[in-house]
């Protein structure tokens, strides 16, 4: 078991999400590996929660992650922003060819979203639930 992948998987998600053309047009600078201070006002994306298990087997070490990228609006924006912008995301990962700084990216593979309402009812939210499969060998 090894959780040695964990920060070059993270450095590398969000290197592809800000370089990823499409995202940007959808929410700009908006992608946050934290969140700053004051929550933007707008449309942003903010990488979340990190699950990670053993995946070695007889030829090395590896580790599986369960990791959450999300999608958020403030008061006042509508779903559709928001998807748009989740499916950008999944456009960005989903079978990407992450370089990692630790380890050797075998798979990238969307899992799940859930789509809610958030502040009151008043602003949206889209988490998006991805796997990566990583040898550490």
């Amino acid at each position: 078991m090894s959780f040695a992948a964990s920060v070059a998987l993270q450095a590398a998600v969000y290197r592809a999400l800000r370089q990823h053309e499409g995202l940007g047009l959808l929410v700009g600078d908006a992608i946050y590996d934290a969140l700053p201070v004051e929550a933007p006002s707008g449309t942003h994306v903010a990488l979340g929660q990190d699950d990670v298990r053993d995946a070695g087997d007889a030829t090395g070490a590896g580790s599986a992650h369960d990791f959450t990228v999300s999608v958020l609006s403030g008061a006042g924006a509508g779903f559709s922003g928001v998807k748009m912008a989740a499916a950008a995301v999944t456009d960005a990962l989903e079978g990407a060819a992450l370089a990692l700084g630790r380890g050797h990216l075998v798979g990238l593979w969307f899992l799940r979203s859930r789509a809610k309402r958030t502040e009151n009812g008043a602003g949206r939210r889209v988490d998006l639930t991805f796997r990566a499969r990583i040898d550490l060998g």
